[in-house]
C-alpha cells in the first residue's frame, strides 16, 4: 500500500474524529435516517452578514407543526455534508437522541469553508467590532441567530449552539456578546490557545502527527467556493506504515514544512505562517480566544476528554475563563475518560486498555448533555444530576462533583524525586545531599510516543502501557513504594524541576503514570469459563491491543512537554547554560485519579517523544522550527534531586 493511501486515511480520521458533523454518536442505523427523512423537511440557503458575505446553512424542519421548536446550530470548518435539499444527514443534532426528542437543527459552513463566501482565517481573531461593518465569528454567530429566528418558522425563539474541537471554538466564540435568543451553548474540546496548550503546540511545543497530515487537507487555498482539491498530487513516499519512521526521514521542521511543496506542489500557507512564529508573538494572542469571552448571557456546558490529547488544554481553560469573565451566568463543566471527541459516539467505558466500569459516553449523553439542551430550550429536562463541575475519577471509576475546577478542599502536595529512582511525599528528600540522574538524549534515535507500528494517530496512546519504554537509557523513571491508602487527585499538576543540558536547549517531557499491582486483573464478569476459572472482562475486541496482560499496567494519565528555552518567558526565549542548573516549573493539564491502596506513583522524564512532538535540536535557535536535520544535536541532560535544586512533583490531593 503507497503512503499516500495511509495518508489520505489519517486525513480523513482526522477530519471525522474533529469535525461535529460526524464526531457524534456511532453511525446511525438505518431506522434513525429513515425516521429523519420521514419526519424532517430539508432546505439549503445562503444567510447574509452583516458585511454582505453570504454564509450556506442546511436547516432541518420537523414536519410536524403541532408545536414551536428551538433551533440548535452547528458551525463548522469542515462540511455540513451531504448538500443538496434532497440529500439528509443520518443523524441530527449533537447525539442520535435529538431527531426523535423534536428540534430545528441549522448547519452552517463557517466563513470561506465549502459552500459559503469570504475567506477563511484560521482561528480568526475576536476583535471590538468598532464599525457596522467588522466581522469575527462572534458577529456572524450573532447574524446567523437572528437571521434564523426571524425566517425559520415556528421556532420558540430559542437557540442552542454547540461543537466539538474547531466547531468548540465556534461555539464558544459565538457566545461573547451573544445574541439575546442564545439561550444555551456547548463548547466541547474548543479551542482556547494554539500556542500554549491546544493542538498546535503544548508550552510552544510543536505537535507534529496529529497536525501534519490534517493541514494537507485542511490548509489548502480554496479560489472558489466548493473547490475540488482531488486533482492536486500527493506524497511521493515510501511504502511504510511506520509513522516514526516517516516523520524521522523527513528531518527538521525546515524540510517538514518543505515536503508539502515537493509533495502536493503547493505550500500550506498556515504552516508556513506557524514557521514563521516560534514564539508567543502577537501572531499566536491575537488567535488565543480566552480573555475574550466576555458579555456571554446564554447557559454554557463546557465537555472535554481527559484523554483529549488535543483540547483538554482549551475545555478547562474555557470553562474556568467564561467563570471568571461572566459571574452570575449559569456554566457548569464535564470532564469524563474519553478521547478527543469520545463523549458523543462512544460508551466510555473503555479506552485502549483503560477500563472505567460504567458506559460513561452513554451516561453523559442521556443524564447531562440532552437534559442541558432540554432545559434551557424547551423548559423540560432534570438538570439535577448537572453540578457546577462534573468530573469522572478514572482511578475510583465514579462521577464526583465538585464547587470549582482546582477544588479548594484540595492541598498541593510536593512528590519529590530522590536518588535510585525514588518518588517520596517525605520532606525528609529535602535534607538529602543534591544529587542528579542523567541521560543522552539523542533527536536520531528519539523516544517513542506509541508502540503501535501505524501512520494514524491512535488516540487511545493517552492510556498506554508505558513498559515499553521504562527500559530505555534515554530517560529517566521514578516511583513511590506502593501507596498505603488510597490516593485522589483533582486539578492541574506543577512539575517544578532543576535541570541542565550539555547543549543550549531542550524538551523535559513529564508523564504521570499509575503503576498498577502485578497480581491486578480485570474484574469478574460474574461467569465462569469452561476450566471453572471466573471471566474476566477484557478489552473490545477492536482494541486493537492484542497481547495486554494487566497486572503491572503502567497507565499514563497525563503527559506534557516543557521546552527549556521558554522556562522564563514564551514571550522571549533564552538559551540555557550549557551543564548549569535551571528551574523549569509548569502546569500540566488537570486529572480526576484516585491511585488505589498497594498501587505506585510512577513519574518518567525524558527528552523527546516522537513523532507527537517536533524534536528539539538541542541548540538554542532563534527560531527552532528553521532547524533542519544538520542542527540535530545529542545532549547529557540532568534532573537534580535533593538539597537546594531537589525535583518535585505538586499534586492537588484531595482531603479525606
Amino acid at each position: 500500500m503507497q503512503i499516500k493511501k495511509h495518508l489520505l486515511f489519517l486525513t480523513v480520521l482526522l477530519v471525522f474524529c474533529t469535525s461535529a458533523a460526524f464526531a457524534q454518536a456511532p453511525a446511525p442505523q438505518n431506522e434513525l435516517a429513515k425516521y429523519i427523512q420521514e419526519n424532517y423537511t430539508k432546505r439549503e440557503v445562503m444567510i447574509p452578514m452583516r458585511d454582505g458575505v453570504k454564509l450556506f446553512t442546511a436547516i432541518y424542519e420537523p414536519k410536524d407543526k403541532a408545536q414551536k421548536y428551538p433551533i440548535l446550530l452547528n458551525r463548522t470548518p469542515y462540511t455540513v455534508a451531504p448538500y443538496g435539499a434532497d440529500k439528509f444527514k443520518g443523524s441530527l443534532g449533537p447525539s442520535a437522541l435529538y431527531a426523535r426528542e423534536g428540534y430545528i437543527f441549522a448547519y452552517q459552513d463557517v466563513r470561506g469553508k465549502t459552500m459559503s463566501g469570504g475567506e477563511f482565517m484560521d482561528v480568526r481573531p475576536d476583535i471590538d467590532n468598532k464599525t457596522p461593518k467588522d466581522i469575527d465569528e462572534s458577529t456572524d454567530a450573532y447574524d446567523t441567530i437572528d437571521w434564523l429566528v426571524k425566517n425559520v418558522a415556528n421556532n420558540n425563539g430559542r437557540v442552542g449552539t454547540y461543537g466539538i474541537s474547531y466547531p468548540g471554538f465556534y461555539t464558544s466564540a459565538g457566545s461573547i456578546d451573544s445574541h439575546p435568543a442564545l439561550k444555551a451553548c456547548s463548547p466541547q474540546a474548543p479551542i482556547g490557545d494554539w500556542f500554549k496548550g491546544d493542538d498546535m503546540h503544548h508550552n510552544g511545543a510543536l505537535f507534529l502527527a496529529q497536525n501534519y497530515s490534517f493541514f494537507r487537507f485542511f490548509g489548502q487555498y480554496r479560489p472558489t467556493p466548493n473547490f475540488d482539491f482531488s486533482h492536486l498530487k500527493d506524497w511521493n513516499g515510501r511504502d511504510t506504515e511506520d509513522g516514526y519512521d516517516y516523520f524521522r526521514s523527513l528531518g527538521g521542521l525546515r524540510e517538514t514544512a518543505d515536503s508539502y511543496e515537493k509533495g502536493l506542489g503547493v505550500r500550506i500557507k498556515f504552516w508556513d505562517d506557524m514557521m514563521a512564529h516560534p514564539t508567543y508573538d502577537e501572531y499566536w494572542k491575537a488567535r488565543n480566544i480566552l480573555p475574550k469571552l466576555k458579555n456571554i448571557k446564554c447557559a454554557t456546558m463546557t465537555v472535554g476528554g481527559w484523554y483529549d490529547n488535543e483540547d483538554l488544554y482549551g475545555a478547562l481553560q474555557t470553562y474556568q475563563h467564561i467563570e471568571r469573565q461572566n459571574p452570575g451566568i449559569f456554566n457548569v463543566l464535564v470532564v469524563g475518560p474519553w478521547d478527543h471527541g469520545g463523549w458523543s459516539r462512544n460508551d466510555g467505558d473503555w479506552l485502549g486498555t483503560a477500563y472505567f466500569g460504567e458506559k460513561t459516553g452513554k451516561y453523559y449523553r442521556e443524564n447531562l448533555e440532552l437534559p442541558f439542551f432540554n432545559h434551557f430550550l424547551k423548559d423540560k429536562g432534570d438538570i439535577s444530576r448537572l453540578k457546577e463541575v462534573n468530573l469522572f475519577d478514572t482511578g475510583a471509576h465514579q462521577w464526583k462533583a465538585f464547587d470549582e475546577y482546582n477544588p479548594t478542599n484540595g492541598t498541593d502536595t510536593a512528590l519529590y524525586l530522590t536518588a535510585n529512582g525514588g518518588l517520596t511525599f517525605s520532606t525528609d528528600a529535602l535534607k538529602a545531599a543534591g544529587g542528579y540522574d542523567e541521560y543522552v538524549s539523542d533527536p536520531l534515535k528519539p523516544v517513542p510516543y506509541t508502540q503501535k507500528v501505524t501512520l494514524n494517530y491512535p488516540r487511545d496512546f493517552m492510556t498506554e502501557d508505558q513498559r515499553f519504554v521504562a527500559g530505555r537509557p534515554d530517560m529517566l523513571v521514578y516511583q513511590t513504594e506502593p501507596l498505603p491508602d488510597d490516593v485522589t487527585v483533582a486539578g492541574d499538576i506543577k512539575p517544578y524541576l532543576f535541570v541542565s543540558s550539555s547543549g543550549t536547549d531542550a524538551d523535559f517531557v513529564v508523564k504521570l503514570i499509575d503503576v498498577f499491582p502485578d497480581e491486578y486483573d480485570f474484574p469478574e464478569t460474574g461467569n465462569k469459563l469452561p476450566n471453572g476459572e471466573p471471566e474476566r472482562i477484557k478489552p473490545p475486541e477492536n482494541s486493537a491491543w492484542t497481547v495486554f496482560q494487566p497486572g503491572g499496567y503502567q497507565m499514563l494519565l497525563r503527559g506534557e512537554p516543557m521546552p527549556a528555552r521558554f522556562r522564563n518567558s514564551f514571550e522571549k526565549p533564552e538559551p540555557l547554560s550549557a551543564n548549569q542548573p535551571a528551574k523549569l516549573e509548569y502546569t500540566m493539564p488537570g486529572i480526576a485519579h484516585t491511585f488505589k491502596k498497594g498501587h505506585r506513583i510512577m513519574i518518567q522524564i525524558q527528552s523527546t517523544w516522537f513523532p507527537l512532538v517536533a524534536r528539539n535540536p538541542q541548540k538554542f535557535m532563534p527560531n527552532y522550527k528553521q532547524a533542519t536535520a544538520a542542527d540535530f544535536q545529542k545532549a547529557t541532560n540532568r534532573i537534580y534531586h535533593g538539597g537546594k535544586t531537589g525535583s518535585m512533583i505538586v499534586l492537588p490531593i484531595m482531603k479525606k
